[in-house]
């Protein structure tokens, strides 16, 4: 269990401040320089980008600290730091859904690096009894704000009514 300012210490270590569209703390660790142009990259991308993305992403046990239910445009690739265990909520356009634990015990199959497909509605937080998570996201190419799609909870209970409970605390607009 971490010392009770643990998680402030790495706030202000690791410069993290709130992550407006989708919750928890965040910092962008690199934001290549080098940039891709529109007409190398796939249809679905309504402008250039960045080679490539990386932040600090961490999550706390508060009500209101977690990843909002979302979906990008690009794969993004999870990498579990230190803390404790977070669930992954993973939809699929078929109506399936899909849950993946993160964290440090990968013998007990959590996992310490994950990747999101493109297109898949995503949410997380940190399990019931955790205190904090840090992660870690990378994504090529890189991130930009408009490609973040927010989801709604009634038109995802109504495509995945077999996950009402985990949306309801997944998501912030009705």
């Amino acid at each position: 269990m971490a010392e009770p300012d643990f998680v402030q210490k790495l706030i202000v270590k690791l410069h993290l401040e709130p992550l407006q569209m989708e919750g928890g703390l965040f910092f962008q660790s690199y934001r290549s320089v080098d940039e891709i142009p529109l007409e190398h990259l796939p249809k679905r991308y309504p402008s250039r980008r960045r080679f490539s993305s990386a932040i600090y992403y961490l999550l706390t046990h508060e009500s209101d600290s977690f990843s909002v239910m979302h979906k990008l445009l690009t794969d993004e690739i999870y990498h579990f730091y230190l803390g404790d265990p977070v669930e992954m909520l993973l939809l699929y356009p078929d109506g399936s859904s899909k849950h993946v634990v993160l964290g440090k015990e990968i013998l007990g199959n959590q996992q310490v690096q994950y990747v999101v497909p493109h297109g898949i509605w995503q949410g997380l937080h940190v399990l019931s009894g955790g205190k904090f998570a840090l992660l870690g996201t990378t994504m090529a190419p890189g991130f930009e704000p408009d490609e973040f799609v927010l989801g709604h909870r009634a038109e995802l209970v109504s495509k995945y009514p077999q996950e009402k409970a985990l949306l309801h605390r997944l998501t912030r607009v009705s």
